[in-house]
């Protein structure tokens, strides 16, 4: 229904951004990974979305990319997992790291998203194995997951002592995660953000 919103992001939350366009401001639920390509303030940045109408209201899913919007949705297929549980695996895992454990039966892997557990993993790995197309597999760059993943824990982390997104990721951005453990990653984002 609505396929994408072209607009400025104004605010992000944990689980949420607010874009505006037109004047008006949505509210969609999105992954950490999302949440960390988007820049607040910025015109013209293109969120895909996916409308949900439950219950309890009508809600709006939305991703930078359209590889995460795919794979949001295929994880919808899986019995017994609904939005919130896709996009705690999408806040931990790529689309990318999703596939190769789907293909190569990785449940370890899989169980990285939270409320995911060892039968919710072999059941996505069972319910989507035929949906993956092995051709759109990139290989891995180990650094650049290691960076990810210490980013991701750095906000967590950081979030935990009760700043919000934004403040936190101002605080770090810029920080080379490359040449930082977790620990040192967030002392340096405690001292910016002692700054403030």
């Amino acid at each position: 229904m609505i396929e994408f919103i072209i607009g400025k992001v104004v605010s992000k939350r944990n689980d949420h951004i607010i874009i505006q366009n037109n004047g008006i401001g949505y509210k969609v639920f999105t992954s950490v990974n999302s949440t960390a390509k988007l820049i607040i303030g910025e015109d013209d940045q293109i969120v895909y979305t996916q409308l949900h109408s439950r219950e309890d209201g009508i809600y709006l899913y939305g991703f930078a990319s359209e590889e995460e919007m795919v794979m949001f949705n295929l994880l919808l297929l899986v019995s017994k997992i609904g939005p919130k549980t896709a996009l705690g695996i999408l806040s931990n895992l790529t689309p990318n790291q999703i596939k190769l454990a789907i293909i190569s039966n990785d449940v370890e892997e899989l169980c990285k998203g939270p409320g995911v557990g060892k039968k919710t993993a072999e059941r996505i790995i069972v319910e989507l194995r035929d949906r993956i197309d092995t051709n759109s597999i990139k290989e891995e760059n180990p650094v650049e997951n290691n960076n990810n993943i210490k980013y991701n824990e750095c906000i967590q982390a950081l979030m935990s002592l009760g700043y919000n997104r934004y403040e936190v990721e101002k605080s770090i951005n810029g920080l080379e995660m490359e040449n930082l453990n977790v620990e040192s990653a967030i002392k340096e984002g405690l001292k910016r953000l002692s700054k403030h």
